[in-house]
């Protein structure tokens, strides 16, 4: 590539995101909301989840004057501002003041704080109360303090391109975060269509997909199940561009997978299920695990994942026209040379780019696993 081709790429790249910014307070923040003029996805509200010493330090933070990092939104053609970046913080204030609406059904429940070792005095603490002789209740200098604080508003304006707030939601929130890159990649797919993530969902609760995949404690709780079936759908209907760095592969995948129509979801399920049950019946629950000429050992192999299970579905017609007996001996024995193949062999392992594997295997595999 040359210097004035990649000009001109970041030239594009920089008219798909307009940006501006300016600091308001919470007050006025409080008010837009109120009125509609800030919008919280009910299927991105569902995320919000501090726990109560999160908020209690939050509004702390707020009273002292510590500085607090900035919110993103973006701007609809209506003018609307709908937020992307900031859900816990801009939350944890609209249900301090009563006012954050709870996406499936009225409000949430006021928030009563708790004490800090800073300011003990919070312990239940409260914006208002029913009780006119409630003496926990934030005093009108208290309040006024609270509405005036200001922070700063990132907008990403109407004019930028229609994937740009997804884009930015998983850049603000990848790289020194606690979450995985499958889990910013589900708020987005939650954000985007809430009933594509929970397709996702189910086709991970499928007996002989949790079986094959056999995933550690931590390998769960960081979605780890998620990314994989995301692969097994994004391979055919989202192919990998070669030289792209996969987890910037599987975000732009996982977007457009948002916006498969139902009929195609549901060849997908089935395809799903046949490549999963089919593998299980010839190989049980080691498929994915290395074959040493004696045996499967060790743990879930993603290379074994993206070549077996890739090559597999996409010549599902070929392989299922076989009687059942010669496709099970046929599959076991492919599946076994397939740790002896060189190709293999050269592109996968712990020391071979994600990059790397899949511009190689992928195609590789579709020919390996054609009866």
């Amino acid at each position: 590539m040359t210097v004035q081709e990649l000009t001109a790429q970041l030239k594009d790249a920089r008219r798909q995101v307009v940006t501006d910014g300016y600091d308001m307070s919470l007050g006025e923040i409080a008010s837009m909301y109120k009125s509609s003029e800030l919008i919280i996805d009910p299927n991105y509200q569902r995320l919000y989840r501090w726990e109560e010493s999160q908020r209690t330090r939050f509004i702390e933070s707020l009273l002292l004057g510590i500085p607090v990092p900035p919110i993103f939104v973006f701007q609809r053609d209506t003018g609307v501002w709908e937020l992307i970046d900031g859900l816990q913080r801009i939350s944890t204030v609209l249900q301090l003041m009563g006012d954050l609406r709870h996406p499936d059904q009225g409000h949430y429940a006021p928030l009563t704080l708790e004490g800090t070792n800073l300011l003990p005095g919070l312990a239940g603490m409260k914006w208002k109360s029913e009780n006119d002789n409630d003496e926990n209740v934030f005093d009108t200098t208290m309040k006024l303090e609270m509405k005036r604080a200001r922070i700063r508003v990132e907008i990403l304006r109407k004019e930028s391109d229609e994937d740009a707030k997804f884009e930015l939601f998983q850049r603000l929130n990848t790289g020194g975060t606690k979450l995985s890159e499958q889990e910013v990649r589900n708020s987005v797919l939650v954000m985007l269509n809430s009933q594509f993530y929970d397709w996702l969902v189910q086709r991970t609760q499928l007996p002989s997909f949790t079986a094959t995949v056999q995933l550690t404690n931590t390998q769960l709780n960081q979605q780890q199940a998620l990314e994989i079936a995301l692969r097994f759908v994004a391979y055919r209907q989202h192919p990998y561009q070669r030289g792209l760095d996969v987890n910037e592969y599987l975000d732009v995948a996982a977007r457009r997978l948002a916006k498969l129509d139902e009929a195609v979801l549901d060849q997908e399920r089935d395809l799903f299920e046949w490549s999963f049950n089919t593998l299980q019946q010839a190989l049980g629950n080691e498929v994915f695990k290395r074959w040493d000429g004696n045996r499967h050992l060790g743990a879930f192999s993603i290379s074994a994942f993206d070549a077996i299970a890739y090559g597999v579905a996409l010549n599902r017609d070929a392989i299922d026209a076989m009687p059942n007996v010669e496709r099970q001996q046929w599959l076991v024995r492919r599946v076994r040379e397939l740790w002896d193949d060189r190709v293999f062999q050269a592109n996968s392992g712990s020391g071979v780019r994600g990059t790397t594997r899949l511009t190689n295997l992928l195609p590789h595999a579709a020919h390996f696993f054609r009866p």
